[in-house]
């Protein structure tokens, strides 16, 4: 699993990145055919479409982000970055579950953060 040094290499990657997708938005677009209606423009269009991402798990110290790599068949996770420690909170707070137990859409905060320390 790479880290942000490794990450900044992989500008492919980098380029990619949907700022937009959160945990539950990426269920409903790759996993819930279902609700297509709720996900107005937002649904796969073609079987090997892929979406780059960050989450948030409140279980894992220390505090970090970690890349997702989501297609139909699978997730994986690609990168592992520590945040700062107050930012992951407020961003778990904002979430407002139970912490310990949850994955985190990042805030706009840690969004600008990760766009700095990526060079995005």
């Amino acid at each position: 699993m790479w880290g942000l040094e490794e990450l900044r290499t992989h500008r492919q990657i980098i380029d990619r990145l949907d700022w937009e997708m959160t945990p539950e938005g990426a269920v409903e677009t790759y996993l819930e055919w279902g609700t297509g209606w709720a996900r107005k423009d937002r649904f796969v269009r073609y079987s090997d479409q892929e979406s780059f991402y960050f989450v948030i798990y409140d279980w894992e110290k220390p505090a970090s982000v970690t890349l997702i790599r989501r297609t139909m068949k699978e997730a994986e996770e690609m990168a592992k970055i520590e945040a700062p420690a107050e930012m992951v909170a407020r961003a778990i707070a904002e979430g407002g579950r139970k912490p310990g137990v949850g994955v985190y859409a990042i805030t706009a905060e840690l969004e600008q953060w990760l766009k700095q320390a990526l060079g995005a």
